[in-house]
């Protein structure tokens, strides 16, 4: 997840959707994922405070700051490169269990009122954040304990 001044998603052809100041998150769905998960991923990125206040202290949420989001799924986030020289994915979901977790992540976050803008599943797309700060936070929900 990065803060951003801006941030736009272009699925193959078709014109480049947008958004000004907010959230990039690029999203990896594992294959131990549930809908628990789902819930936890959705709440930091409508409640984590990484805007600053007007003393420059992270105290604001992306919802406080008015914000727009602009969310990707990336499976190849969840690419193992310890060993060998090319990525193993045997840890990312089956694509239609993590769209079945991806449509329920933006199902949530639209109930937000938040503007969001998605790419599209599995589809070829170029991303264009332009970071603020920078800021980049990790988000993993296997870690929530």
């Amino acid at each position: 997840m990065q803060r951003v001044s801006s941030g736009w998603v272009q699925v193959e052809e078709q014109p480049k959707r947008s958004i000004g100041a907010g959230l990039v998150v690029l999203i990896g769905v594992g294959k131990d994922d549930h809908d628990s998960d789902v819930r936890y991923i959705a709440d930091k990125i409508l409640n984590l405070r990484i805007f600053p206040d007007q003393d420059g202290k992270f105290d604001r949420s992306v919802a406080d700051v008015a914000g727009e989001l602009l969310v990707v799924s990336q499976f190849t986030l969840y690419g193992d490169c310890r060993k060998g020289r090319r990525p193993s994915f045997t840890n990312a979901a089956a694509p239609e269990v993590a769209l079945t977790l991806f449509e329920k992540l933006l199902d949530m976050l639209k109930e937000s009122g938040i503007h969001l803008i998605t790419g599209e599943f599995q589809t070829m797309m170029q991303v264009g954040i332009l970071n603020e700060g920078p800021v980049t936070v990790l988000l993993d929900s296997k870690k929530n304990l």
